[in-house]
């Protein structure tokens, strides 16, 4: 079975246009990469174990410390170049991304080097205006993006 993400697309409405929050993921990978590198906030479930809504919460939490409550509205799933598949719940709700916290992760850097650095999850967030936000967006998830538009808009 293909492994699953969850995660919340926050938008906000600023004089009549949409903005979404996509975040930046930290480590030395992402390193001086832009376009095509910001993400909704998410990150893998079990769903055996996890509800994906509930999966969804807490990786909008663990990556930006901000915990979204409802009413959130389900968008279509997604499938990643990788095949993971992404769940995905658009939230009307602000933020200010000076104040994000994310949680951290350990890898051996350089590689074969034997030391360990500790990165942030996720390096930076920003609001964007939806079509600059599909040139910044994993080409993959534009469609998630499009179905948000498409509900707002109606």
């Amino acid at each position: 079975m293909a492994k699953q993400s969850a995660g919340i697309l926050l938008y906000r409405k600023i004089h009549k246009s949409i903005e979404v929050l996509l975040v930046y993921p930290g480590g030395p990978y992402f390193s001086g990469k832009d376009a095509g590198n910001w993400t909704v906030p998410k990150g893998e479930f079990i769903e055996e174990e996890e509800a994906p809504l509930a999966a969804a919460i807490r990786e909008m939490e663990e990556e930006t410390g901000f915990r979204p409550e409802g009413p959130f509205t389900a968008l279509s799933p997604i499938k990643q170049k990788s095949g993971k598949i992404v769940h995905c719940w658009a939230q009307e709700s602000d933020l200010d991304v000076s104040t994000i916290l994310s949680n951290t992760f350990e890898l051996e850097w350089p590689p074969k080097s034997g030391k360990r650095k500790t990165f942030p999850e996720v390096e930076k967030a920003a609001w964007f205006p939806l079509e600059a936000a599909k040139k910044k967006i994993n080409e993959r998830q534009i469609p998630l993006l499009e179905e948000l538009q498409q509900i707002i808009q109606g």
